[in-house]
C-alpha cells in the first residue's frame, strides 16, 4: 500500500458536551469510591464515564500528537503492548497505556482516569492499548488508531468469539479502520491476509520469522491434539481433510513470500538474532520464552513505523533550520565544514524555535533513534504480571504463566522446561477464561511426563487431571480450593523453582494467595 498521507494522519476532533468540563471530577470520584468500597473492579469507573459521556474517550485521545497504536489477537496482547510502551518511552517519549490488561473500551476509560488532570488533557505524545479482539470493534468506532499491530488468530474462547475465523473478522475491522500504518504477523495466513481490507494510502509492515523457526508456531489447522494422533478413528473425510491442508498450505505459502520489516532469525536463552533492512542485529532479553521474542520482533515492527513517521514530519523541520542557519553563515554556535554544508546547529536556539511551533523537543530526539537504540531497549522489557512473573516465596522463585488456549500453553510448555522444577496447573472456567474448556483437548502434554505434576487445582482441576491421565502424566495431589492449593505447593519443597500454569482468573486469585504469604507488586489489578 502506498504511504499515509497527511489526511490519514490528522484525527477527527470530538466535540464536548456542554457537561464534558466534569467528566474527569465525575470519572475520578467514582474510580475513588470503588477503591474505597472494594466495589466494581477496576473497569468499573470506565463504565460510568462511558454512560456519562460517551465521548470522552475519543475526545481525549485525539488531542495526542503521534495518535494511538492499537495492539490486538488472540495471544501476547498484554506483553507485546508492554515492549511498545517501555520501548517508545525508553526513546523519550510520553506513552499512556492501560497496563493492567483490562483490554475492554470501558478498561481504557478507566486508565485514561487515572492519568487525566482535571483539565480533561492527557499528558502524552502517544497512547498504545491492548484491546480485546471483540471489543476492538466498539473501539475502532470511537477511535480510529493511527498504528495497528495485529498479532494471531487461535483457538481462544470459543463460547465468546465462536468460529476463529470470526476472530479474523473482527481484527478485519481494525485493520480498515487504521489512519496510519497496520503491522501485520507474515507468518499468521488469517492476519496475513488481512493486507486486503487496509484502505489505498495506509501503508502495511509485517513482522516474520526464518524458516527455521516457524515449527515453534503452527498454524491453528495444522495443531492436533496427542490424543486425536493416537487414536486410530477420524471425523473427518480424507477429501475434506486434504482440501483444509491444500487450502493453508497456499495462504501460509503466499505469506511467506512477504517481505518482513523486522525478521527473528535465531534464538537463544534470552538472546535474539534479527534482520532488518537487511541487516543483522543481536540483542539481549529479559523475557523468557520463544514466544516472547517473536513478540519483540512485532514490536519492532510496530515502533519502527512510528519512528518513521515522526522522523517524516520532524526532520525536515530540522534540516529547513540547519539550512537557513548555514545560508547566514555567521550564526553564532554554528559550525561547517569547508564546504559550507551544515555541520552542528545550535541545540539551545533550536529548541527554542521547536518550542514557539509547539513542537516538543522530545519528539525530535525520538526521530533521531537508530534501529539498534530500538532494540536495546526491547532487552530491558521485564514481564507483565501473570506472564512470567516471578514471586519469590521464602526464597524460592514462583513462575506465574498465563495459559488460555491450544497455542499458548504449548508455547508456554516449550519455553520453560519442567526438569529441575515444581509443576501446578490451575484451570478456572469463568467468562473471563471462557466456559468451554475443550481446548485443554489440543495441548501436547507429554513433555511434562518424566517431572509429573505436583498439584492440579481451579474449578475445572478433575478435567485438567483426566486430560493429563490421557497423555501418560503422573499428578501427584488435586485439590479444586485454590488457596489451599497454593499455599500447599508453594511451602512444599523449598528452594526448588516452581511452575504455575493458570488460566487468568486462576491467575488474578493465585496473585492474591501469594500476595497474604510474600510480598507482590501492585499491578492495578489487586495483589
Amino acid at each position: 500500500m502506498a504511504d499515509s498521507g497527511t489526511s490519514n494522519a490528522n484525527p477527527v476532533r470530538t466535540h464536548a458536551p456542554w457537561y464534558g468540563f466534569a467528566t474527569p471530577f465525575v470519572g475520578k470520584s467514582v474510580r475513588w469510591a470503588s477503591r474505597l468500597l472494594h466495589h466494581g473492579g477496576s473497569a468499573f469507573p470506565g463504565k460510568v464515564v462511558e454512560r456519562f459521556d460517551p465521548t470522552f474517550l475519543s475526545r481525549t485521545l485525539s488531542t495526542l500528537p503521534l495518535g494511538v497504536v492499537l495492539v490486538s489477537g488472540t495471544n501476547g496482547k498484554t506483553t507485546t503492548t508492554r515492549m511498545v510502551a517501555t520501548m517508545l518511552e525508553s526513546l523519550g517519549l510520553k506513552v499512556f497505556t492501560n497496563p493492567t490488561g483490562s483490554n475492554f473500551t470501558r478498561g481504557v476509560v478507566s486508565s485514561i482516569l487515572t492519568e487525566v488532570p482535571l483539565n480533561g488533557r492527557l499528558d502524552a505524545d502517544i497512547a498504545v492499548l491492548e484491546l480485546d479482539e471483540a471489543y476492538a470493534v466498539h473501539f475502532v468506532e470511537q477511535v480510529q488508531p493511527r498504528y495497528a499491530l495485529l498479532l494471531n488468530v487461535m483457538r481462544d474462547q470459543l463460547d465468546r468469539f465462536g468460529e476463529i475465523d470470526n476472530t479474523a473478522r473482527l481484527l478485519g475491522h481494525v485493520a480498515a479502520a487504521t489512519r496510519g500504518t497496520v503491522v501485520l504477523n507474515r507468518e499468521d495466513p488469517r492476519i496475513a491476509r488481512l493486507r486486503d481490507v487496509v484502505k489505498d494510502g495506509v501503508r502495511t509492515r509485517y513482522f516474520g520469522l526464518a524458516e527455521g523457526l516457524r515449527h515453534y508456531f503452527p498454524a491453528d489447522d495444522d495443531m492436533t491434539t496427542t490424543f486425536q494422533v493416537q487414536s486410530a478413528d477420524s471425523a473427518q473425510a480424507p477429501e475434506a481433510a486434504d482440501a483444509q491442508i491444500v487450502d493453508v498450505a497456499h495462504d501460509v505459502g503466499t505469506a511467506h513470500e512477504l517481505h518482513a520489516d523486522v525478521m527473528l532469525t535465531k534464538v537463544g536463552d534470552h538472546h535474539a538474532q534479527m534482520v532488518i533492512d537487511g541487516r543483522e542485529y543481536e540483542s539481549d532479553v529479559k523475557l523468557e520464552g520463544v514466544y516472547n521474542l517473536f513478540n519483540a520482533a512485532a514490536a519492532l515492527a510496530v515502533v519502527r513505523a512510528v519512528a518513521a513517521d515522526a522522523q517524516s514530519m520532524f526532520l525536515p523541520f530540522e534540516d529547513a533550520l540547519a539550512d537557513s542557519v548555514d545560508a547566514d553563515g555567521a550564526d553564532a554556535g554554528t559550525e561547517t565544514d569547508g564546504n559550507g554544508s551544515h555541520d552542528a546547529i545550535d541545540q539551545a536556539a533550536a529548541d527554542e524555535i521547536l518550542r514557539a511551533a509547539g513542537v516538543s523537543p522530545r519528539m525530535i530526539a525520538f526521530a533521531h533513534a537508530t534501529t539498534q537504540a530500538m532494540i536495546d531497549t526491547a532487552g530491558e522489557v521485564t514481564p507483565a504480571f501473570g506472564r512470567g512473573e516471578v514471586i519469590t516465596v521464602n526464597g524460592t522463585p514462583v513462575e506465574l504463566l498465563l495459559v488460555k488456549n491450544p497455542m499458548g500453553f504449548r508455547l508456554s510448555l516449550a519455553s520453560f522446561k519442567p526438569e529441575g522444577c515444581d509443576t501446578m496447573i490451575c484451570i478456572n472456567d469463568e467468562y473471563a477464561d471462557g466456559r468451554d474448556m475443550s481446548w485443554l483437548w489440543d495441548v501436547d502434554f507429554t513433555s511434562l511426563r518424566a517431572s509429573g505434576v505436583a498439584m492440579v487445582s481451579g474449578v475445572r482441576a478433575w478435567d485438567m487431571a483426566l486430560r493429563l491421565g490421557y497423555d501418560q502424566v503422573p499428578v501427584a495431589d488435586t485439590n479444586t480450593d485454590l488457596e489451599q492449593a497454593v499455599t500447599a505447593f508453594v511451602n512444599a519443597n523449598p528452594g526448588t523453582r516452581k511452575h504455575i500454569y493458570c488460566t487468568y482468573t486462576a491467575m488474578l486469585k493465585t496473585r492474591a494467595v501469594l500476595g497474604r504469604i510474600t510480598e507482590v507488586r501492585d499491578a492495578g489489578v489487586g495483589k
